[in-house]
């Protein structure tokens, strides 16, 4: 079978197409076909070198897939023939919270990922791709989407009549603009990009803030809401984009801390945060659970993934060159089945 490797440095030139042998099931265990791939800013970071410079390699990278069960092994009962799959993000994280191991079983990082034709999984770590999607919007889910979920849900979970702010329109933050929505929330949406911004308006954001145009654009978050500030802010730009969020979410409102897209290290007051008593909530994707609470919510109200393209297989790293150069809106996807 055909599998992408990232071997002895980082870079687009140390990716390549290698050749194994297709896995076999052990106990509870199920091996899958993949059909489809997506692509996360994370995966990027790994091959680039700046989110752990002491990568394991070989790896295979990527943590997004869907597939096809193939074969089941011994005592391998959750799963039939045939069913469409996921894997989840964190192998094993099923459900509580997360332990210091939870980061080391992130697919496509300490363990191989899942840019391969075929994959051998425990079957608990896998549940049922909704019905409605296709493969390529199916692949989008495990991490984008379940971290959406988690960020809307946990702690204080977003109702009806909230207002959320969402940054950019990679996939977690249009997942999280469409899970607001059906939630019955009212979204705001930044973007540096008037096409995009516009795109995000007819996807169903209720308000849109060109930041580059508004670089305070808590500001005009206040005033839209008039003078409370946002219920939650789901925070993916990192330390550039913080000061901003602290100062766009109302009084005991939370911001969900996801990305650091913008870089780190930059000065921050914490006062604000102190003295309006901001809950500020680290999100590292989520758990099986999360994914299947997910999975109900997008085929009860029919939610279907924006992906922005979908290349060949041998078409990897002009996909992440694609990822790396801002133009996409949603996901980028790799189909794997021929």
């Amino acid at each position: 079978m055909r599998v992408w490797t990232q071997t002895g440095g980082f870079g687009p030139e140390h990716l390549a197409i290698t050749q194994r042998e297709k896995p076999e099931p052990t106990q509870l265990q199920v091996r899958v076909r993949v059909l489809a791939v997506s692509l996360n800013y994370r995966d990027l970071m790994l091959m680039r070198g700046t989110y752990d410079p002491r990568l394991p390699m070989p790896r295979v990278p990527l943590s997004d897939a869907v597939a096809i069960v193939d074969a089941l092994g011994p005592g391998s009962t959750r799963f039939a023939l045939g069913d469409r799959v996921c894997p989840i993000f964190a192998l094993g994280y099923l459900s509580g919270e997360a332990t210091a191991d939870t980061v080391n079983r992130a697919s496509g990082h300490r363990i191989d990922g899942v840019m391969a034709e075929y994959l051998v999984i425990d079957e608990a770590s896998l549940v049922l791709a909704p019905a409605h999607l296709s493969p390529a919007q199916a692949a989008t889910l495990p991490c984008a989407a379940v971290t959406a979920w988690n960020a809307l849900t946990s702690i204080r979970p977003v109702k009806a009549g909230d207002t959320v702010v969402v940054q950019g329109t990679g996939g977690v933050s249009l997942f999280a603009l469409q899970l607001a929505k059906a939630f019955g929330a009212k979204v705001i949406a930044t973007s540096g990009d008037d096409e995009k911004l516009a795109r995000a308006l007819i996807a169903g954001a209720d308000h849109g803030i060109q930041y580059k145009h508004t670089p305070r654009w808590s500001k005009t978050v206040r005033e839209v809401t008039e003078g409370r500030g946002a219920d939650l802010v789901v925070e993916v730009g990192g330390a550039g984009t913080l000061t901003e969020s602290i100062g766009a979410v109302r009084a005991s409102g939370r911001i969900a801390l996801i990305g650091a897209l913008t870089g780190r290290g930059q000065p921050l007051d914490l006062l604000p945060v102190v003295m309006r008593s901001v809950v500020m909530h680290g999100i590292f994707v989520g758990h099986r659970l999360h994914f299947e609470e997910l999975n109900r919510a997008m085929t009860a109200h029919r939610i279907v993934p924006h992906v922005d393209r979908i290349f060949a297989f041998d078409e990897l790293v002009a996909a992440l060159e694609h990822l790396e150069s801002g133009r996409h809106f949603g996901k980028v996807v790799v189909n794997v089945a021929a």
